[in-house]
């Protein structure tokens, strides 16, 4: 039985995705606010509150340095509150800034270095990243990965690998100067390279044959029903069960394959929003909070494990969208504090006023139109 399936299965069938999606988004809002958190410690910064999810409070308790730490209502964030602060965005009362004594500017995150601001802002999204890292390093040194030696079994005809030149008992050993160790890694870059050219070298036969394929682009929809835009060859691979080896990797492999499994989750992500931007990617696969707690529940019935790696990729995720330039978000306080470096001094309040303005539209869009489209994917499976 699946992880949570028994609760599932005693609250129904909401329970079944509402849980497994509150376990997983908890996680990642929790390391992104702890993130802020410590770096702010650190530069002594007097912190307010720690809130899990916005909203009335539920329940919570004061620690020996006297931050609240709150569990809320609305489940769908949090924030940690720095002493100065206006609001939850992080965002200053001048006056009030003014008023302050010396000793309490001491304690102000406004009265920081540009340098020290940063770096609290910049270490909620890296605590994203290290928690994915940690959670995908955790599996590779625990369980271990199932590898496929990158063999080529079958060939799809009028396929790109068939017009390269490809045969069948083909095995790849590098894609444009990149060493194969399976043939999920040969998918992976793929996947990511529709339209452009690769080198790929092969063994046949104890003869290295260098060929040169561009992949296909093509539309895939997953076990999840989401679709997917990407790269393919044609190649197919049948694996027997002999040919699968468990790899199980040490303390520092097993921190670097969470690190390039991290990085890969980046630039997927990327190379789906440049695809928007030039018309090769649809903006209907935006999930919004819908699809995710669909996804979570479905994930959950995988087991345990399946959840953990969702809840890696969603950290990423979040934590890469954190770091994008839009005000109010991490990224646009980034944004702020280089143009400061640069002028020397920090913008107007009426500028910094109206950038916030305009980021809290941008998010809200985002957020209605990611909505929509979790609306719209329901709709056309009923």
């Amino acid at each position: 039985m699946g992880f949570l399936d028994t609760l599932g299965a005693f609250g129904g069938g909401a329970i079944s995705y509402v849980l497994p999606f509150l376990f997983v988004l908890t996680i990642v809002v929790f390391f992104h606010e702890l993130g802020h958190f410590l770096v702010a410690r650190w530069c002594g910064v007097k912190i307010e509150t720690f809130s899990i999810g916005f909203g009335l409070e539920i329940g919570g308790f004061y620690d020996k340095h006297g931050t609240r730490w709150r569990l809320s209502w609305i489940p769908l964030g949090g924030y940690v509150k720095f002493y100065g602060d206006d609001s939850v965005a992080s965002s200053a009362d001048p006056e009030a800034l003014a008023a302050m004594t010396e000793e309490e500017r001491r304690g102000s995150f406004h009265f920081k270095s540009i340098g020290q601001r940063a770096a609290i802002v910049a270490a909620g999204p890296f605590a994203n990243f290290i928690l994915a890292i940690v959670i995908f390093a955790t599996v590779f040194a625990t369980v271990g990965k199932f590898v496929t030696p990158p063999q080529v079994d079958a060939i799809a005809p009028d396929s790109a690998a068939a017009t390269a030149g490809f045969e069948p008992g083909d095995t790849i050993i590098s894609i444009s100067g990149e060493p194969i160790e399976s043939f999920s890694d040969m998918q992976r870059i793929v996947s990511v390279s529709a339209d452009v050219p690769l080198e790929f070298e092969v063994d046949r036969g104890g003869e290295r044959v260098t060929l040169t394929a561009t992949p296909d682009l093509r539309e895939v929809e997953d076990r999840f029903g989401n679709k997917h835009r990407i790269g393919l060859l044609g190649i197919q691979r049948s694996a027997q069960p002999d040919e699968i080896m468990q790899v199980r990797y040490s303390v520092p492999g097993a921190i670097w394959e969470g690190t390039k499994e991290t990085w890969f989750v980046i630039e997927r992500t990327v190379n789906y929003l440049v695809g928007i931007i030039v018309g090769r990617e649809s903006a209907d696969q935006l999930s919004g909070p819908i699809r995710i707690a669909e996804m979570s529940g479905e994930v959950a019935k995988l087991g345990f494990l399946a959840l953990m790696n969702l809840t890696a990729v969603l950290s990423i995720s979040i934590g890469f969208l954190n770091l994008i330039p839009i005000p109010m978000l991490d990224g646009g306080h980034l944004l702020f504090y280089g143009i400061e470096a640069v002028r020397g001094r920090p913008l107007s309040e009426r500028a910094i006023d109206i950038g916030f303005r305009l980021g809290l539209a941008m998010v809200l869009m985002l957020m209605l139109f990611a909505t929509w489209n979790d609306i719209v994917n329901i709709a056309g499976r009923l």
